[in-house]
């Protein structure tokens, strides 16, 4: 049976505003993640670049751009699809954040660990 890891309430993801982070137990290691809202829907991705892997936000939960469009890195300005995780500026374009498959329900968000 799989194992659900719980990651917030549904409310506390703003649309197009602060995320919230967690981390992901992979291979072994602890990696940091994050989930957002976006046109109503939420998302989660791992906090890692597509072109270097270091962490995307400004501060803590900061994932988007002033305009609230598109997610962007802190490091050097990468742009993605806040909706796909894909990216269309910067150095990695072509590329894509890794998107983690969450479930909304009951008021909860949550990802499955397998």
């Amino acid at each position: 049976m799989a194992k659900h890891l719980v990651i917030c309430k549904s409310e506390d993801l703003e649309e197009a505003g602060k995320g919230v982070r967690f981390d992901v137990p992979r291979l072994g290691e602890v990696i940091s993640a994050f989930a957002i809202r976006f046109e109503g829907r939420a998302y989660a991705y791992l906090n890692q670049c597509a072109h270097l892997p270091v962490q995307l936000d400004w501060n803590e939960g900061e994932f988007f751009t002033k305009d609230q469009r598109n997610i962007i890195c802190a490091t050097h300005g990468a742009q993605y699809d806040p909706k796909t995780g894909d990216c269309f500026l910067g150095p990695c374009q072509g590329k894509a954040l890794k998107q983690i498959a969450l479930i909304e329900q009951e008021g909860v968000i949550s990802i499955t660990l397998d």
